[in-house]
């Protein structure tokens, strides 16, 4: 039987219910917790927007967005994003899912950090980035009721989530600094990392090998 927070339905197919157990073992309760919260905000937002949009895909593309923060991918010399990205397409994939449909999930992993674009492509990338932006950075916070809110937060909390989810960009990307280099990651090196300096793409250009 299939099971709603605040009115969402969260798919309760075989694929989603395998995305879960897998994002259950391979993650904490914070990166959990987040990712189902992602789909829910992901959801509402598509209906504040008028959105056609399919559940199940948008569900897996939430649950893998951060897996490329745990340990496993830590030394690897691409994007967490990337590294996400890949494995939700694998999964969808491996369970018999078209290319065209697996790769809206990869582009919605992938871009889930990378302001603007997404809102101009397919629905479910869309969402991905609106339920990221509504529960990291408060971007539509206002878009739902105090009432919807807190009937997520009560599903799936956020103790002190702040600084937690902070922590978890840090320790997903610090062994991997050269992949900040031009995104937003970059900010967070530079708070958390002792010794990060920041590449300028300014002195890219001018110190690269063309002479002029």
């Amino acid at each position: 039987m299939s099971s709603d927070i605040a009115g969402v339905r969260i798919p309760d197919s075989r694929i989603a219910k395998e995305a879960t157990d897998l994002i259950r073992e391979a993650t904490d309760d914070l990166i959990y917790h987040h990712s189902r919260r992602v789909y829910v905000w992901g959801a509402l937002q598509g209906r504040n927007r008028g959105l056609a949009f399919d559940e199940e895909l948008l569900y897996v593309s939430a649950m893998f967005h951060d897996l490329g923060l745990t340990e496993p991918y830590r030394d690897n010399d691409q994007r967490f994003e990337i590294d996400g990205a890949d494995e939700a397409r694998a999964f969808l994939i491996g369970h018999g899912v078209d290319e065209d449909r697996a790769r809206i999930a990869w582009e919605a992993v992938a871009l889930h950090t990378t302001p603007e674009i997404p809102s101009r492509m397919a629905p479910e990338i869309a969402l991905v980035t609106a339920g990221v932006e509504l529960d990291v950075l408060g971007i539509g916070y206002h878009d739902v009721s105090d009432e919807v809110r807190a009937a997520v937060v009560a599903a799936h909390p956020r103790p002190d989530f702040k600084r937690r989810i902070l922590q978890a960009f840090n320790d997903g990307i610090t062994r991997r600094p050269a992949t900040t280099f031009g995104n937003v990651k970059a900010d967070v090196l530079a708070r958390f990392t002792e010794g990060y300096v920041r590449p300028d793409f300014v002195e890219v250009i001018e110190n690269s090998d063309w002479a002029a």
